[in-house]
């Protein structure tokens, strides 16, 4: 048996792949069926061509594919390598080859097969090196010879010759390496055809009914696939077509596909029928009313589609987040800063104020008070314009919690600082230049708060209050009172007009006249400057206890007017106006001797207290009756809701008798009137962030309330929030939704017309506290909201439409919403009632029939004993009849024996 050789099969690159066994004797591959019987395919490994120096993109170039090769090169190369050498299956040829050099052509397309090819033949060579030359002429004829006339020649059947893929396919093909198991079912033939009746049965009961077989991955057989060989071939391209018919299961069916007809007799045997005359009458008089209808009204109308609003041309319904729109951060701080308040400019539209404040707690403050009084503490002005620059800094003496636009003039700003003392602030006129306005009066250090102001507002232009707290018109038309509410327990009315003094004082006169006004500063309010004090105090006493209720936020009677006047521009420009007039400069023409009192005023506000309370009081001042001093009126209503300090008390625009609070970890809509002639003090024994779970209207477990038990509470209450709530604000266009920022940086968006007991959704703005939300409408197409946060960053939010515009009757939808709530508090308190009255009475009869059992005589009881027991003996006869123990005829022996 001759020996074998190995041929080894390359890739285009010439890079060794595969090993395959291939006969010594086998005849060379020779084009002969192609029309070159000259040429023979060769493949060339890359060390043979090394050893030839044909190495591809080297010695043989795009330029040079060839090269000349002597014979005596081939005879050495077999001697060398023997049957390895690439050119030994063409050796004879090679022998035979009457030249001294043979031609070597690199086959870089693979015309024939294989990487390289040999001429063995001297014309071949002759023919590829020096090819004959075409005339141009026949070349031009060449171009122009239509496609069309190309001879297709059929392939011509040829030998097979193994190359090994024989063995390549056996080894890649899938055996089964273990035996198959076959299972046998049977079933007696008895069985055949009856039918199955399917139980329950606790496969755990019964031995080997259930045995569970968990997966779990075994790190002893974990295998990672480094390579993955996968054959594929060419076939014709192939297209599933499938039909619009489902199978689903067989059954018999039968489809018509020819009308039945009455025939001539027929149809006269069907008119003259009765049976249709009395059908036509009865059903004449319905069809008649529906074509009616059909007359009048379109019934194919879809009633659900025409419910829906139509689509605006601003924005998109489908999309309900807030999108930023921009966010100013002040760079030039040298410390490190959070915003307290947020104020947009009531004419001027992309303008906003924000207060800012340092970041200390109470003894870092104090360490540091020396460093702080050498940094200014301001009220920033930002505008869309300008996102790194602030338009206007106000200064003030110390940091501002709070401040407010004065709704007559928005040129003058109304702000409480931390140490107490409320202050003026004037925005320049003209004076564009200067980037820095100083205060221009601060209250009195000795007669105002003691610590911070915690909330400011100022009271309406329409009317005015006395150090009473009765209610007077105000002839002036502008708003001169403000009301504060500080830490230090107190609630404090302002008035900016100079006071009239008891008697002349010419001296202070004198003094006044010799302080130097700064340039900057205008004289306005230059008589309130560190002599400003407040002509009314308030404080919430907590009962037979020395201490005070302490107020965070209030909410007067009145704020809903700020809110509805920012979309009237009547009232800008009665702003504008008022401003050009300069109202404030002759403040004393206000001062009125006679003022007529207005009776019918509410003096009733909202307070929210630092312990989570909601306190409905009166700020109208009564005297003692023991000692003749004024003295606060007890609390209205008082309600302890929120489980930390109260952060918002604000009424809603919409409807003027609506209050929200947000404090602690939840949120409480509340509704004046239904609040008023319930008082509860309760003590708190174990308040803890998850007690505000409780249904409204009800105490916290372990609370004790010695007076008597609430009797109402607010008309929502939500449940404990994820995180603490730190701030809120209603919506300025949709009456059902409000906004509640939390600590972790995320905007809560309640929607009441979607969800009632949770936020319809929520967004994370920040990854701080907020510390301020301030919704505004910037056109009737735009609305923006403003969030402020801990690090000191201001971001405007663009409000979507959904969020923005309401549902047509959105307005009268949530105001039955709130009636809802009312009836359905009415409702619990009378339930409360007729329990109460349901326990007395059961109470009540028990009490009789305890004192009708002590009135019963001996002989009474031994009756009633004596007719128990014959209705017991009675009863054991029917059974044992029942049961045919006895027959009827012994039972009167057996009773006669009994």
């Amino acid at each position: 048996m001759a020996p074998k050789s190995q041929k080894r099969k390359i890739s285009k690159t010439g890079k060794k792949k595969i090993t395959l066994p291939v006969s010594e004797e086998a005849e060379p591959i020779n084009m002969e069926s192609m029309g070159h019987p000259e040429i023979y395919p060769l493949v060339l490994t890359t060390k043979t061509q090394e050893i030839f120096n044909c190495r591809i993109d080297e010695d043989i170039t795009d330029e040079q594919p060839y090269k000349l090769i002597r014979k005596e090169d081939f005879f050495a190369d077999f001697i060398n390598r023997a049957a390895v050498s690439d050119f030994y299956p063409v050796k004879k040829i090679i022998q035979e080859y009457p030249g001294d050099e043979l031609l070597l052509v690199y086959d870089k397309d693979f015309k024939y097969g294989l990487n390289f090819y040999l001429i063995g033949t001297e014309e071949g060579k002759e023919n590829y090196l020096n090819p004959l030359e075409v005339p141009e002429e026949q070349e031009e004829y060449k171009e122009h010879i239509p496609e069309d006339l190309y001879v297709y020649k059929p392939p011509v059947s040829k030998p097979w010759v193994s190359l090994g893929s024989e063995r390549e396919i056996d080894e890649e093909t899938v055996k089964e390496s273990t035996k198959q198991i076959t299972y046998m079912i049977s079933r007696k033939r008895s069985e055949f055809g009856a039918p199955i009746k399917f139980s329950d049965q606790n496969a755990s009961s019964v031995k080997d009914a259930y045995i569970e077989c968990t997966a779990y991955p075994d790190k002893n057989f974990t295998l990672k696939q480094l390579e993955r060989d996968v054959g594929m071939q060419v076939i014709p391209q192939i297209k599933d077509i499938s039909t619009q018919t489902r199978w689903t299961y067989p059954q018999n069916a039968t489809t018509q596909y020819h009308p039945r007809e009455f025939s001539e007799e027929e149809k006269k045997t069907l008119e003259q029928s009765k049976t249709l005359t009395d059908f036509l009458n009865s059903v004449s008089m319905s069809v008649e009313i529906a074509l009616q209808q059909n007359e009048i009204m379109n019934v194919f109308i879809d009633d659900w589609k025409r419910l829906a609003e139509e689509e605006g041309t601003f924005g998109d319904k489908t999309d309900t987040h807030l999108k930023e729109y921009q966010s100013f951060t002040d760079l030039h701080s040298p410390t490190e800063k959070m915003i307290t308040c947020v104020s947009w400019h009531p004419v001027i539209f992309g303008l906003i104020a924000v207060s800012v404040a340092v970041r200390l707690s109470f003894e870092e403050r104090v360490h540091f008070s020396g460093k702080l009084l050498l940094q200014p503490s301001l009220i920033l002005f930002w505008s869309f314009s300008d996102p790194i620059h602030p338009q206007l800094m106000l200064e003030s003496p110390d940091d501002i919690f709070c401040f407010e636009f004065c709704p007559s003039d928005p040129n003058i700003i109304a702000g409480g600082c931390i140490n107490g003392q409320p202050l003026f602030l004037l925005e320049p006129e003209s004076n564009k230049e200067v980037m820095y306005i100083r205060h221009c009066a601060v209250s009195s250090i000795e007669n105002g708060h003691r610590k911070v102001i915690t909330d400011i507002h100022w009271l309406s232009d329409t009317f005015e209050i006395n150090r009473l707290g009765s209610v007077f018109e105000n002839r002036s038309g502008i708003s001169c009172q403000l009301a504060t509410c500080s830490a230090d327990c107190t609630i404090c009315f302002w008035d900016i007009r100079p006071q009239k003094a008891l008697t002349p004082q010419p001296t202070e006169k004198k003094k006044e006249e010799s302080i130097e006004i700064p340039f900057d500063v205008p004289s306005t309010f230059l008589h309130l400057d560190l002599s400003w004090k407040p002509f009314s105090k308030i404080r919430l006493s907590k009962g037979e206890t020395t201490l005070d209720h302490c107020p965070t936020k209030i909410s007067l009677s009145d704020d809903t007017l700020l809110y509805k006047e920012q979309d009237k521009a009547p009232a800008q420009g009665k702003a504008v106006k008022a401003g050009e007039a300069r109202p404030y400069q002759n403040l004393e023409e206000g001062l009125a001797n006679h003022l007529e009192p207005i009776d019918d005023f509410c003096t009733k506000f909202f307070v929210g207290t630092e312990e989570g309370e909601v306190i409905y009081t009166d700020w109208k001042m009564e005297r003692d009756p023991e000692t003749g001093r004024l003295m606060t009126k007890k609390p209205v209503s008082l309600y302890t809701v929120h489980d930390g300090a109260v952060h918002t008390v604000q009424r809603s625009p919409f409807y003027h008798d609506i209050i929200l609070t947000v404090g602690g970890w939840n949120v409480a809509i509340w509704k004046e009137g239904v609040m008023e002639g319930f008082i509860c003090t309760c003590w708190n024994m174990e308040a803890a962030p998850w007690l505000s779970l409780v249904a409204a209207g009800s105490c916290f477990p372990g609370e004790q309330t010695p007076d008597r038990e609430i009797k109402t509470g607010p008309l929502l209450q939500s449940c404990c929030a994820p995180k603490r709530y730190t701030s809120g604000h209603w919506s300025l266009t949709r009456p059902g939704v409000f906004y509640i920022g939390r600590e972790d940086g995320y905007l809560d968006i309640w929607d009441l017309l979607e969800k009632t007991h949770e936020p319809a959704q929520s967004q994370n703005i920040c990854i701080t506290m907020i510390t301020c939300v301030k919704p505004w409408t910037f056109s009737a197409k735009q609305q923006f909201i403003a969030v402020a946060d801990y690090f000191g960053t201001l971001h405007i939010l663009e409000i979507p439409w959904t969020l923005s515009h309401p549902s047509t009757n959105e307005v009268s939808s949530v105001h039955y919403y709130f009636e809802r709530e009312v009836k359905h508090l009415e409702y619990v308190e009378q339930r409360k009632k007729i329990r109460e009255q349901e326990k007395k009475d059961m109470e009540l009869e028990m009490e009789k029939k305890k004192v009708k059992m002590y009135q019963k005589s001996k002989e009474q009881m031994e009756t009633e004993l004596k007719m128990e027991y014959e209705s017991y003996l009675e009863l054991e006869r029917n059974i044992l009849v029942n049961l045919g123990l006895i027959k009827v005829k012994e039972t009167m022996s057996y009773v006669e024996m009994v």
